[in-house]
């Protein structure tokens, strides 16, 4: 076990057990008055950054002095450190459900669709009947789970919660978190500064309604168990009782494996980097991971990787073209520019402090080798898959754990054995131990807060920076739901891209074309004869099925801020479309228009 060089109290009493009560309080009041004063009907491309209410940055920057300063005191009893971890996810995590009228992010409203289809059709359905959207009947561990939750709860659909879910499966993580984290030091200073700075690291927005948000909480909760229970000193003071480990990490595996595609990979790289240490020289939950993993792969997903295969296979080794970012993922103007370096920039600084740590604290380099090697272990995966140009992302978000644990090493004083203290102590070396006279508040504790103030602060830009891409306003939805109220099935919904909610309504009975993912030739030749070449795209639909033209807020923003398609190209191709006798405008409001291509012969509904 490892600890850091003690502090003394600044005072004792009851005053000293009160005190940190204080800045939580006036940092959740001012949080409280900001999301009462903060109008987000007009985003612009700086997302929620720009429309917060001033009082919400002053309650972000006390909550992290408040937070430091109780932290960094080893006598201050551990739950207000918890408090303030606490607090800091309702103000990050929080923020938005309370502020947006509805729920966040195309993806989750898509995967609110998968739910649907699977309560819809009762069971599994394969890609003759479901198309490309057959992989989530492949994968549909979360889907199910989420089906006989929103039956338990009897709510209509799972948007009734999902909008809280970031919140959810931040608090999911903590748990293994502090596990993993005392494996390897008692101190409490250590501990909650790097769970702190996992939390203000973690922008990657893997935490939304998602498979991979509960399949990364198994994840870090299988290397918890690992780390704590597979060790050699584990097994040596004769726990655990290796049989009953084995079946917990085992039903945990089968969760990740039936949910998500990447996750059992960065779980099998993590765990064979865990068996190249002494320590955790313990085959089992390694072959255990694999094992399950490849039988799921040769059985359930074998028809999604049969047709997948000859472009995963011609991926792996192609670094460059891993992380390159495809057409339509570059940030264009301003804001989405600063969102991205703001995101950059706190990466780079988390990962340069972890390396700061693993330099400065030669204990914790021996005593934590492991963990090294866990928050190392994802980098080849850079080399196996682009995964959709998210790769960087993923491999980040599965280093965190790890690099968090070395960064908050780096902001607190240099650590060293409790043998040695006990040592000092017999000594009387009241210097060394620390036991005694006044506390100095110098340069170790001023330039530390900056860096996690400035790292706190960067997580909001970060993580709601696209909000104006990510946010659907209720009269998107109203007007994307008349929509599929009305389609027939066999209908085509033509869009620009899948930026808008309930995307995937109906998929199952209803054809989607999104036309900035064809060939770039393809949207220039839209682009300049819109009307005509989306109406020769939508003529092949025969009745009673339509098609339908739908452009809307979202898909404006998606296209403008990724540098597809800019403002003056998209009204072009709107005004096109309004203006064409082949057209019918079905329905508009200020989120979106809706029209209709006329059909020839009988009667134009």
């Amino acid at each position: 076990m490892t600890d850091l060089s003690d502090l003394p109290p600044a005072w004792s009493g009851r005053r000293a057990l009160v005190w940190p009560g204080v800045p939580l309080l006036v940092a959740l009041a001012l949080w409280a008055y900001a999301v009462r004063h903060t109008d987000v009907s007009r985003l612009d491309d700086y997302g929620l950054v720009s429309a917060l209410h001033p009082a919400f940055w002053a309650g972000l920057a006390v909550l992290t002095t408040g937070f430091w300063f109780t932290v960094r005191d080893a006598r201050r009893p551990g739950a207000w450190s918890a408090a303030y971890v606490l607090g800091l996810l309702v103000m990050e995590r929080a923020t938005q459900a309370v502020l947006y009228p509805t729920p966040l992010y195309a993806w989750a409203w898509k995967h609110e669709a998968v739910i649907d289809h699977l309560l819809t059709a009762g069971g599994l359905q394969t890609a003759d009947q479901v198309g490309d959207m057959a992989v989530y009947d492949q994968w549909p561990g979360f889907f199910a789970a989420q089906a006989a939750l929103q039956r338990l709860l009897g709510v209509d659909s799972t948007a009734m919660f999902m909008a809280w879910w970031p919140l959810v499966s931040s608090l999911m993580l903590l748990l293994p978190l502090l596990l993993i984290y005392r494996t390897f030091t008692e101190d409490r200073r250590l501990i909650w500064t790097a769970v702190w700075l996992f939390y203000v690291a973690n922008w990657v927005g893997q935490d939304y309604f998602s498979p991979q948000s509960v399949a990364y909480a198994l994840h870090v909760g299988v290397l918890a168990v690992v780390l704590r229970r597979f060790g050699r000193s584990a097994v040596r003071r004769g726990r655990p009782r290796q049989a009953v480990w084995t079946v917990v990490i085992t039903v945990m595996i089968v969760a990740i494996v039936i949910s998500h595609q990447l996750t059992p990979g960065m779980l099998a790289v993590c765990l064979l980097a865990l068996c190249l240490s002494r320590r955790y020289r313990d085959w089992v939950p390694l072959v255990t991971t694999v094992v399950i993993f490849l039988a799921w792969c040769l059985t359930a997903a074998l028809p999604f990787l049969s047709a997948a295969m000859p472009d995963m296979i011609r991926s792996i080794g192609d670094v460059g073209a891993n992380v390159e970012t495809g057409y339509g993922a570059t940030p264009t103007g301003a804001g989405a520019i600063a969102t991205s370096w703001a995101a950059r920039l706190l990466s780079a600084s988390v990962l340069l402090l972890a390396a700061v740590g693993v330099l400065r604290q030669r204990v914790l380099r021996h005593r934590a080798w492991p963990l090294l090697l866990v928050a190392a272990a994802p980098l080849p995966m850079f080399a196996a898959s682009s995964y959709g140009s998210e790769m960087i992302f993923r491999v980040l978000l599965f280093m965190l754990p790890g690099a968090a644990f070395f960064a908050a090493a780096a902001l607190l004083p240099k650590v060293r054995t409790l043998a040695a203290d006990a040592a000092a102590q017999e000594t009387g070396n009241r210097q060394t131990t620390g036991t005694a006279g006044p506390r100095r508040w110098g340069i170790g504790t001023w330039v530390p807060l900056a860096a996690l103030l400035g790292g706190t602060l960067a997580f909001v830009p970060a993580y709601s920076g696209k909000d104006r891409i990510n946010y659907f306003p209720p009269q998107e939805v109203a007007l994307v739901r008349q929509l599929f109220e009305q389609a027939p099935e066999g209908s085509l919904v033509v869009a620009a891209n899948r930026n808008y909610p309930d995307a995937y309504a109906d998929y199952w009975s209803v054809d989607h074309y999104w036309f900035l993912d064809d060939a770039r030739s393809h949207v220039d030749r839209i682009v300049r004869d819109p009307a005509a070449t989306l109406a020769d795209d939508m003529a092949g639909v025969e009745r009673p099925a339509r098609a339908y033209f739908l452009l809307t807020q979202g898909q404006l923003a998606n296209s403008e801020m990724n540098g597809q398609l800019d403002k003056a190209q998209l009204d072009r191709i709107r005004t096109s479309v309004a203006a064409s006798p082949r057209f019918r405008l079905v329905a508009e409001n200020s989120a979106g228009w809706l029209y209709v291509l006329k059909q020839s012969g009988g009667a134009e509904r």
